[in-house]
């Protein structure tokens, strides 16, 4: 990140439009937050505020980077997760070899804060898409950009766009292998896409490799998943050979997979085709790990430790284990109208429903963690309102804080403009602005 943008952002004005901010707090430079000793459960903050175990993060940056250097792999992590530049730059930092993005909008919002190696890992539309992409790229000579394309339509698309004009850096296209979502459904589709690329090749315009997604692949069923993401690997595994000897052995190429579940299988189905190419990079794109959940991330890695998956330097270790969640939210107790239930100020507005409903996890009050919340249960959410159900006799009172684990960080964090930073004993000593628009 460009120090212009650092100092930027440092001197944004924040206040209570923003959640979390203390009602009549006067506005504060966003690099002045982490500096008033503030705490969410001790009544100064507006609530609910979702929070970043700051210790917990760097703990899953520095694991998930040895993971991926000891199999001789990089990384780009996908930045629609927390939509934060800070949080981005500090992944570059930590060895990242790129970012990636979902779609033209969060490209813009990178190379603007100063990133210039993205992967865009979608599809973006047809001819306008195309033109929208150029007149971005126009303003970024210097950038590096590979953007799925898994049809002949979206190949000529940017062709075209890349024709009409003169001033744009060049543009990576990855033939893109898919199951359940977008990409190629087979072999004979890659190689037409291939073949109307590289007919229309230019300095400004090439073929930079293959893409694929295995997340997309995962049903309720879990064999039915491995023998799915198993075919995608392998279609993909196999056309690296073919797509070399139609391109020679000079050119750089990069093959890329790999979310935040099954990042493992990706290793182990790719890694030989890739290291038996001399020019070619292997780069996983898992963003949500760094933060990590409650939920279908922790499902995950349960699912992950239990196929063994997890090694660095030859050693087998639980990935379960060693991640740990960093995201919270934090709400307070507004009803407790029946003896059983409690009723708190947080909902559809402010946390994930979508792969899991938060889970409680202590409980605060004036100012000091009361207990752990591990038989509380939120079963329901409304627009505003989470309802808990409590066990028998629960010293649970109006005006107490509970603190939730999430599930699914990237449906969670893009309701927050702000993502407070916490250090172990849970103070607020950063803030981190998001950009989801």
């Amino acid at each position: 990140m460009s120090d212009l943008h650092t100092a930027a952002t440092e001197n944004v004005l924040i206040d209570e439009q923003v959640r979390g901010f203390p009602p009549g707090n006067p506005p504060l430079p966003l690099a002045a937050i982490g500096k008033q000793g503030w705490k969410p459960y001790d009544g100064r903050m507006a609530l609910p505020l979702i929070s970043l175990d700051r210790q917990a993060f760097t703990g899953n940056v520095e694991l998930m980077m040895a993971y991926v250097k000891s199999h001789g792999a990089d990384i780009a992590p996908h930045a629609k997760t927390p939509m934060s530049m800070a949080l981005a730059e500090a992944l570059l930092a930590a060895g990242a070899w790129g970012t990636t993005v979902a779609d033209i909008r969060q490209a813009a919002v990178l190379l603007k804060a100063g990133q210039r190696r993205l992967i865009l890992a979608n599809e973006i539309g047809g001819a306008a898409a195309a033109r929208r992409l150029a007149a971005l790229l126009g303003h970024y000579p210097d950038a590096e950009l590979h953007i799925f394309v898994d049809s002949t339509a979206l190949a000529e698309a940017l062709r075209s766009a890349w024709q009409e004009r003169v001033d744009l850096p060049p543009l990576g296209l990855l033939v893109e292998f898919g199951a359940g979502r977008a990409g190629a459904r087979g072999v004979a589709a890659a190689e037409a896409i291939l073949e109307a690329i590289l007919a229309a090749e230019t300095p400004a315009f090439r073929l930079t490799g293959i893409a694929a997604y295995e997340g997309a692949a995962a049903t309720a069923d879990a064999e039915e998943t491995m023998r799915r993401i198993d075919a995608l690997m392998a279609v993909t595994s196999d056309f690296l050979p073919k797509l070399r000897a139609r391109i020679g052995d000079e050119r750089s190429l990069l093959v890329t997979a790999g979310g935040s579940v099954f990042f493992d299988l990706v290793i182990a189905r790719l890694s030989a085709a890739v290291a038996a190419d001399p020019a070619c990079r292997l780069v996983l794109r898992s963003g949500a790990i760094f933060f990590h959940d409650h939920g279908i991330y922790e499902r995950g890695l349960a699912g992950l430790d239990a196929r063994g998956g997890f090694r660095i330097g030859g050693e087998t270790i639980s990935a379960a284990a060693g991640f740990r969640p960093a995201l919270r939210v934090w709400a307070e107790v507004l009803s407790r109208p029946e003896p059983r239930l409690a009723i708190c100020g947080m909902g559809m507005r402010d946390v994930a429903m979508d792969q899991g409903l938060p889970r409680p996890l202590a409980l605060y009050r004036n100012g000091a963690r009361l207990a752990d919340l591990e038989s509380a249960d939120v079963f329901r959410l409304n627009d505003q309102h989470a309802f808990v159900a409590l066990a028998d006799g629960s010293d649970v009172a109006v005006g107490d804080v509970i603190e939730c684990g999430i599930s699914h960080p990237c449906t969670c964090l893009d309701r927050h403009a702000i993502l407070y930073g916490l250090d172990p004993d849970h103070s607020v000593t950063a803030a981190y602005l998001t950009s989801f628009g």
